[in-house]
């Protein structure tokens, strides 16, 4: 699993030019989590992707979105599972299905929720845009 998470002051996913997850991180700042799951990932992966989310310090003056509530956008990005090492074609062979990658997400999603968090999301397998004013700017690539 994957996820490049990003430090924005604002994030937001259209799909078809609607509105679908929005955050606003005020003073504080917020994080928009791009997630990819792999075809290998164990089964207990997405508990430590979600502490990461919540508890990396990559907030303003070394917070962490559970230090001090930022909101978090969570887009799934299969792409981020993309093998680029050969050829000029990425391979999308280490990327789980829909079928399994969905289930995963939701369940970030929900862990994030339960531990006290405003949580938007964008919508699975559509064609999304996503928007975000990064701040610092401050991304980092997560790997469980």
């Amino acid at each position: 699993m994957k996820a490049v998470l990003t430090r924005v002051t604002r994030a937001v996913v259209r799909v078809d030019g609607e509105i679908v997850g929005e955050i606003d991180g005020g003073d504080t700042g917020g994080i928009l989590a791009l997630v990819g799951v792999g075809r290998d990932d164990g089964p207990d992966s997405w508990e430590t992707m979600a502490r990461k989310i919540a508890e990396l310090r990559i907030l303003d003056g070394e917070k962490s979105a559970s230090d001090v509530g930022a909101p978090v956008l969570v887009v799934s990005q299969f792409t981020l599972m993309g093998a680029t090492k050969k050829g000029r074609r990425p391979s999308w062979t280490d990327a789980a299905p829909g079928e399994v990658a969905e289930p995963v997400i939701a369940r970030i999603v929900a862990d994030l929720r339960a531990r006290g968090l405003e949580v938007a999301e964008g919508r699975f397998g559509a064609m999304m845009d996503v928007e975000s004013v990064n701040a610092g700017p401050f991304t980092v690539l997560v790997e469980c």
